[in-house]
Protein backbone atom coordinates (compact mmCIF):
# COMPACT_ATOMS: atom_id res chain seq x y z
CA UNK A 1 0.00 0.00 0.00
CA UNK A 2 1.32 3.80 -0.62
CA UNK A 3 1.67 6.11 1.99
CA UNK A 4 2.08 9.43 0.73
CA UNK A 5 4.61 11.72 2.40
CA UNK A 6 4.04 14.68 3.03
CA UNK A 7 4.93 17.75 1.88
CA UNK A 8 7.84 18.94 4.16
CA UNK A 9 10.02 15.94 4.09
CA UNK A 10 9.58 15.23 -0.13
CA UNK A 11 10.92 19.03 -0.51
CA UNK A 12 13.68 17.18 2.37
CA UNK A 13 14.28 14.65 -0.13
CA UNK A 14 14.93 17.21 -2.70
CA UNK A 15 17.42 19.35 -0.82
CA UNK A 16 18.89 16.42 0.03
CA UNK A 17 19.33 15.25 -3.66
CA UNK A 18 20.55 18.35 -4.85
CA UNK A 19 23.05 19.11 -2.47
CA UNK A 20 24.56 15.72 -3.11
CA UNK A 21 24.68 17.28 -7.09
CA UNK A 22 26.44 20.66 -6.12
CA UNK A 23 23.79 22.83 -5.58
CA UNK A 24 24.59 24.90 -2.46
CA UNK A 25 21.49 25.38 0.57
CA UNK A 26 21.21 29.23 -0.02
CA UNK A 27 20.27 28.60 -4.05
CA UNK A 28 17.88 25.97 -3.11
CA UNK A 29 16.23 28.32 -0.66
CA UNK A 30 16.14 30.66 -2.84
CA UNK A 31 14.94 28.93 -5.80
CA UNK A 32 12.13 26.89 -3.44
CA UNK A 33 10.79 30.24 -2.18
CA UNK A 34 10.53 31.49 -5.78
CA UNK A 35 8.54 28.52 -7.02
CA UNK A 36 5.92 29.39 -4.42
CA UNK A 37 6.66 27.41 -0.93
CA UNK A 38 6.48 28.99 2.13
CA UNK A 39 9.61 30.50 3.95
CA UNK A 40 8.42 28.26 7.18
CA UNK A 41 7.81 25.11 4.79
CA UNK A 42 11.16 25.51 2.96
CA UNK A 43 13.25 26.38 6.74
CA UNK A 44 11.53 22.60 7.98
CA UNK A 45 12.58 21.15 5.03
CA UNK A 46 16.04 22.56 5.40
CA UNK A 47 15.88 21.35 9.47
CA UNK A 48 14.82 17.84 8.18
CA UNK A 49 17.02 17.48 5.22
CA UNK A 50 20.44 18.54 7.59
CA UNK A 51 18.73 16.14 10.20
CA UNK A 52 18.89 13.58 7.56
CA UNK A 53 22.20 14.68 6.46
CA UNK A 54 23.20 14.21 10.47
CA UNK A 55 22.45 10.80 9.83
CA UNK A 56 24.04 9.62 6.96
CA UNK A 57 27.60 11.28 8.53
CA UNK A 58 29.84 8.22 9.84
CA UNK A 59 30.42 8.42 13.95
CA UNK A 60 33.99 9.98 15.00
CA UNK A 61 35.72 7.36 17.07
CA UNK A 62 38.15 9.63 18.29
CA UNK A 63 38.36 12.98 18.61
CA UNK A 64 41.25 14.57 15.94
CA UNK A 65 44.50 15.98 17.15
CA UNK A 66 44.55 19.64 15.64
CA UNK A 67 48.44 20.89 14.66
CA UNK A 68 49.38 24.20 13.43
CA UNK A 69 52.20 24.65 11.64
CA UNK A 70 53.92 27.61 10.78
CA UNK A 71 55.95 28.30 7.34
CA UNK A 72 58.17 31.23 6.48
CA UNK A 73 57.96 33.01 3.05
CA UNK A 74 59.84 29.67 1.03
CA UNK A 75 56.83 27.10 2.59
CA UNK A 76 59.53 25.72 4.79
CA UNK A 77 58.17 25.11 8.38
CA UNK A 78 59.59 27.43 11.46
CA UNK A 79 57.29 26.15 14.32
CA UNK A 80 54.74 23.22 14.76
CA UNK A 81 51.97 23.57 17.35
CA UNK A 82 49.63 21.29 19.09
CA UNK A 83 46.66 22.10 20.91
CA UNK A 84 46.80 22.84 24.37
CA UNK A 85 45.56 20.70 27.09
CA UNK A 86 41.43 22.79 27.73
CA UNK A 87 40.99 24.67 30.88
CA UNK A 88 39.31 21.74 32.42
CA UNK A 89 42.10 19.71 31.86
CA UNK A 90 44.87 21.55 33.03
CA UNK A 91 42.36 21.86 36.28
CA UNK A 92 42.07 18.38 36.88
CA UNK A 93 45.22 17.24 35.62
CA UNK A 94 43.73 14.72 33.17
CA UNK A 95 45.79 13.60 29.61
Amino acid sequence: MYKPKDHTSQIAEYIVRNLSKGYTLEALKYALINQGYSKITVDNAIDLANKKLADKAPQMKEKPQITYKVLDEDNKVVSINTVKKGFFQRLFKRN
